[in-house]
């Protein structure tokens, strides 16, 4: 497995070590990067250091809870998709668990088959798309794998080249901004703006159509 050519990030937060350790397995075999958290605190600490395609909480945490956390990350800005893995199935309990921003809830024992699904389910809400991937000019962008074919043919980038390529197919025809941009290198240290040009021209050198918007950032437009 190339842990280099994934993209799509998930936290899980699970106080369960067995499961935690289960769902890890599971997901990394699926090509995901996974971050695990076992209480509250070390998942806000996770959050402040890179962000995250998808969250995974259990809502019986150590620290505060599951629905605490989630609604403190919703009111400080993060719209990271979650889901929530609980063992609590009541309709209070559902209820609140939507109330906070929640975008999924699955109450335990649940098939691992069916937790696959709704995270490609989201995964493809999130980059606007009908299938597992995106279709730009002569491009097949693949979401799960953070790939990038020219007819047929994967153009091999770096990491950070693959950090900035989900941004602009998540907001194809969007003016993204540089800090914007500049936020999402920050994680590896790379956040001058020489580094973000040279970047953006071996993205533009594959064959993407990026235009600069003088002043503000760059946008990523379909012809």
């Amino acid at each position: 497995m190339k842990i280099g050519n994934r993209v799509a990030r998930i936290l899980l937060v699970e106080n369960d070590l067995i499961l935690s350790e289960t769902l890890s397995e599971l997901l990394e075999s699926e090509g995901y990067k996974l971050t695990q958290s076992k209480s509250a605190n070390e998942a806000l600490e996770a959050t402040y250091k890179q962000e995250f395609e998808l969250m995974l909480l259990d809502v019986n945490i150590p620290d505060f809870n599951g629905f605490e956390l989630l609604e403190l990350l919703r009111n400080s800005g993060n719209t990271t998709p979650a889901i929530f893995l609980t063992s609590l199935g009541d309709i209070a309990s559902l209820s609140r668990g939507f109330e906070v921003g929640a975008d999924d809830y699955l109450k335990k024992p649940f098939d691992f088959d069916e937790l696959l699904v709704r995270i490609q389910a989201i995964l493809r809400k999130s980059f606007r798309a009908k299938s597992n991937e995106v279709r730009y000019n002569s491009f097949v962008y693949k979401i799960a794998t953070n790939e990038l074919f020219k007819e047929g043919v994967l153009i091999l980038l770096t990491p950070l080249e693959q950090k900035l390529l989900a941004i602009f197919f998540k907001r194809i025809n969007e003016t993204i901004t540089k800090q914007e941009l500049l936020h999402e290198l920050d994680s590896v240290n790379e956040s001058s703006e020489g580094a973000l040009r040279v970047y953006i021209n071996k993205l533009r050198n594959s064959g993407l159509v990026i235009q600069t918007i003088k002043g503000v950032g760059y946008r990523l437009v379909s012809s």
